[in-house]
């Protein structure tokens, strides 16, 4: 069975600063699929942030546990509801 696994979706980062999202994923392998981070803001439409390509980038799950979305230097408009997604198989 495919989980995928978020502490914490709603983000409301201080300007300026940085945050850590995390995805944990069970039921495969971040191997085997391509994954995303995708934001949503109050009001506004599904964003695609971050598309990790299983084959080649290995920053954003450097574990192949969990995938990871860093962000740094914050601004108001990255307040939003995250979600992290894989490939259907």
């Amino acid at each position: 069975q495919v989980v995928l696994t978020q502490a914490e979706q709603s983000v409301q980062g201080s300007p300026g600063g940085s945050l850590k999202l995390t995805c944990a994923c069970s039921g495969f392998t971040l191997s085997s699929t391509n994954m995303y981070w995708i934001r949503q803001a109050t009001g506004k439409g599904l964003e695609w942030i971050i598309y990790y390509y299983s084959d080649t980038d290995k920053s954003n799950a450097p574990d192949r546990t969990n995938f990871y979305l860093h962000m740094s230097q914050l601004k108001p408009e990255d307040s939003a509801v995250y979600y992290c997604a894989r490939d259907s198989l």
